[in-house]
């Protein structure tokens, strides 16, 4: 069982005693608002009092500073608003806010007539029961391993068969290979080292089925809490399942019937969600996940969640709301992504229907936003499209979300639809990603990604920048930014290349036995395979005159596996 950590405690989500937990029903639930965060005992000259020591190192890693939104909200505020008969439930530093419940209006009133107190809203207004509650752990975080880093570009790969896979995927291999991810995996990124939260609606029986048996004994499974009832066991069959599914799609792995994007990474999973309601609580309920993520130095949030209208009218959104800076969830996903994370968030899926437009936190322009293809590649007619109200692309990309394989709460392996699972195949994917790259940053990341998809050159608001191609991705991340060559053996003779391809064998008799030439979109302009290996000092390869301009990737094949250096043709 996990080890909870009860210095972390504190600024993870506030230890049980100071949480009043409700045991039969929901009453009304409100946010409120605080004035500052004066007479904190956190102090932004000890970021370690309140960030883990992987979270700290991240900041430095890309040059973030340690800010106000960065402090906990004051525990002592904390303790007099619980003081009121209020049921404290989570709380958001990056809003200085505290989210409570109350069924009694005269404790609502309390709350607001305190002095550190400047506003308190209502965000959820229906009962109902509460589920059982259970236990909540988080894993030592002394226990995470660092970045397990192989580079691709700087040593051979052994393969006779550069498009093969070394991992049985089973039914998930089309949803793998349609974004040529297992190119990644082939060379040793599978997510080591990397670190995952699923923000979901739940994760039941995620400790008892055979999909996530790696994950458990190989203790990858770090922590998990509930936000939105403190002290809920997010793996109860009551639970919703969704967060199962979506899990099993990155970090299953059973070898012949289904392999997740991201079998190797390391997970904490955090319910936000309300379940049989939908109520603008949740997006509060969701920033204090990502700050949680935050907290515990994680690199990658997958959110396959999306806020639009509510069951209380009163809290629907607008289209002209999904501008990336309106909302709550997206404000927070904003600042998400301002902490050294990547954001992935489902697209929705409201394709075709009444909204049809992304919701929140998909239109955040920070959020890497994921559409859904089906099988073959073909926009799936529910996935949510753009613009965003202000005109931006969305979604960012597309991956299969229709019939795509996952894991239901029983265990068993079948087909489901929706961008819920489209975005954690991405999600599993940018981990990998990042594993082999991890000196760039997010924005490098996605940017990577966006580049390498199948419709980067015109994308649309229905697939975005189009599929992604992993392979491309990685091999443009390996790249230095001044492209300078990335082989001991091989070097390109005059490049930037105006017509004549000729590579130099730093050895004196370098043998290649074919080659592809392939654009930073991942289309393949050129390939060709020798019947007879050319071998010599200078080594002629073909006439590019009728090539356009542009940056490209050159994949020499050689007896040791693959070279890839970078080709400007001019």
């Amino acid at each position: 069982m996990p080890i909870v950590m009860k210095k972390l405690l504190l600024f993870l989500a506030f230890p049980l005693s100071m949480i009043s937990v409700f045991a039969q029903n929901y009453p009304n639930r409100y946010v409120a608002f605080l004035s500052d965060k004066n007479n904190s005992p956190w102090s932004l000259s000890n970021p370690s009092e309140f960030l883990s020591e992987r979270a700290v190192e991240r900041r430095i890693r890309y040059g973030i500073a340690v800010d106000q939104l960065d402090l906990p909200v004051n525990p002592a505020y904390i303790s007099q608003i619980a003081g009121t008969g209020a049921a404290v439930i989570n709380t958001s530093r990056w809003f200085n806010s505290v989210t409570f419940a109350a069924a009694d209006t005269a404790v609502v009133l309390s709350v607001g007539a305190l002095p550190f107190v400047d506003s308190v809203q209502v965000v959820a207004t229906v009962a109902k029961s509460a589920v059982k509650q259970g236990a909540s752990g988080v894993q030592s975080l002394t226990s995470i391993p660092p970045f397990q880093v192989v580079n691709p570009l700087a040593q051979q790969v052994k393969s006779s068969r550069f498009d093969s896979s070394v991992i049985d995927y089973g039914l998930a291999k089309n949803q793998t290979t349609m974004i040529n991810l297992q190119q990644l995996h082939n060379l040793g990124f599978q997510g080591q080292g990397m670190l995952i939260a699923v923000i979901d609606a739940g994760f039941a029986n995620v400790n008892n089925i055979a999909v996530f048996d790696s994950l458990w004994i190989n203790n990858r499974i770090l922590g998990w809490r509930d936000l939105s009832v403190p002290g809920n066991d997010v793996f109860a069959l009551s639970m919703n399942s969704h967060g199962t599914s979506v899990l099993s799609v990155m970090g299953g792995n059973l070898p012949g019937q289904m392999v997740g994007t991201a079998p190797m990474a390391s997970y904490y999973l955090i319910r936000t969600e309300e379940g049989s309601a939908e109520m603008l609580v949740e997006e509060y309920n969701w920033a204090a996940g990502a700050e949680l993520a935050d907290s515990l130095g994680v690199d990658v949030i997958n959110s396959s969640l999306g806020y639009t209208t509510f069951d209380d009218p009163r809290f629907d959104h607008s289209y002209s709301d999904m501008d990336g800076n309106t909302t709550p969830v997206s404000k927070a996903a904003g600042i998400a992504a301002t902490r050294g994370m990547v954001v992935v968030n489902s697209a929705g899926n409201s394709g075709g229907g009444g909204w049809q437009f992304v919701g929140a936190p998909a239109d955040v322009a920070s959020v890497f936003t994921i559409g859904a293809v089906d099988s073959q590649g073909v926009y799936a007619g529910f996935s949510s499209t753009g613009p965003s109200s202000d005109g931006r692309i969305k979604p960012d990309v597309t991956a299969q979300g229709q019939a795509t394989i996952i894991s239901n709460a029983g265990g068993m392996i079948s087909a489901g639809s929706g961008t819920s699972f489209s975005s954690p195949i991405m999600a599993g994917a940018v981990a990998c990603l990042w594993q082999s790259s991890p000196e760039r940053s997010p924005v490098e990341i996605a940017e990577a990604i966006k580049f390498s998809a199948s419709r980067a050159s015109n994308p649309n608001n229905f697939y975005g920048y189009g599929i992604p191609n992993m392979e491309t991705a990685m091999l443009h991340m390996g790249l230095s930014d001044e492209g300078g060559q990335v082989s001991e053996e091989f070097r390109i003779v005059q490049n930037p290349v105006a017509n004549r391809l000729v590579v130099k064998s730093e050895t004196a008799n370098g043998e290649i036995h074919g080659f592809s030439l392939v654009d930073l979109y991942g289309n393949k302009t050129i390939e060709h395979h020798f019947n007879t290996p050319l071998v010599g000092d200078m080594i002629h390869l073909a006439d590019l005159s009728t090539i356009p301009s542009g940056v490209y990737l050159l994949r020499l094949f050689t007896p040791g596996g693959q070279v890839v250096l970078k080709l400007v043709k001019v």
